[in-house]
């Protein structure tokens, strides 16, 4: 099992940029594939990014591709979303999920194929 802590969120003026983190607590991070998803007031929970358990693919929705940029650091159980050229249409609550052992290609966006999530951290991007 593993628990998810996010942090970084905050109030940011639309152009701006802010650093999603996510803290894992277990000794096998590094067996989960993470992502990233928000969700937006009377908005169903959608995907943002994902990164493979080593790092070595990461995944974005169309309309965060080029501004965000997910990462991980296996050997501190943590990911991170930088997220760059905010728009008011960011603002959401954004959640970190975990995989265990991975999730094929064609489903990275599922929140079904995600087994644990972290609280949230509330984005507000003002325009």
């Amino acid at each position: 099992q593993v628990q998810l802590v996010e942090s970084g969120g905050g109030l940011v003026q639309a152009g701006g940029s802010l650093r999603l983190s996510c803290a894992a607590s277990g000794r096998t991070f590094s067996s989960y594939a993470m992502g990233w998803f928000r969700q937006a007031p009377g908005k169903e929970r959608e995907f943002v990014s994902h990164i493979t358990r080593t790092g070595s693919s990461t995944y974005y929705a169309d309309s965060v591709k080029g501004r965000f940029t997910i990462s991980r650091d296996n050997a501190k159980n943590m990911v991170y979303l930088q997220m760059n050229s905010l728009k008011s249409e960011d603002t959401a609550v954004f959640y970190c999920a975990a995989a265990l052992l991975g999730v094929r290609r064609e489903l990275v966006s599922s929140v079904r194929e995600y087994d644990y999530w972290g609280q949230g951290t509330q984005v507000t991007v003002s325009s």
